[in-house]
């Protein structure tokens, strides 16, 4: 998953590949491997190395991309920006042709099925929530069209980049 955010005053390049509990973080070219564990909702236990971090996570209310990050006695605002949802934001109105792959942005859990096979569907159109780090997100349909293929079922467990839907 690649991610652009904010820290203090300064833009960060961040790719993201999830393997269950390890997680290897690049961040501006520079990567790392780390451990995650989630002993409690919204806290984490970070092994690097020979070094373990505690860090808090808080989503601000009604955001689901600023965040209050504490590691140890620090404290950080941290805005996350989804080049894809930057460049769906752009591209909206554009005609689109061909098949639309709705993918899982991260490792999750189908919390919802909101279409079946066979629906038509508008751009914007819901058509799967996954529940990721104990937020849902909704992915939605780039394109009007028929939703021609459901890759998963409520309950199933999902990784970054597994195909959930195809709407041509």
């Amino acid at each position: 998953m690649k991610l652009r955010a904010q820290l203090e005053d300064q833009e960060h390049d961040l790719v993201i590949m999830f393997a269950g509990q390890r997680v290897t973080v690049e961040i501006d070219g520079r990567s790392y491997n780390v451990e995650v564990h989630e002993p409690e909702d919204g806290s984490y236990l970070l092994l690097a190395d020979t070094r373990v971090y505690e860090c808090r996570v808080n989503a601000s209310a009604g955001s689901r991309e600023i965040f209050a990050v504490n590691v140890g006695r620090h404290s950080y605002k941290v805005t996350v920006i989804d080049p894809r949802r930057l460049r769906d934001i752009q591209s909206s109105g554009r005609h689109q042709h061909g098949a639309a792959e709705i993918v899982a942005s991260m490792p999750g859990k189908v919390v919802r099925v909101l279409v079946e096979i066979g629906a038509k569907v508008e751009a914007g159109t819901g058509i799967v929530v996954v529940e990721a780090m104990k937020m849902q997100n909704e992915l939605k349909s780039p394109r009007a069209g028929v939703v021609v293929s459901l890759g998963v079922s409520t309950g199933a467990t999902v990784n970054a980049g597994d195909l959930l839907a195809v709407v041509e």
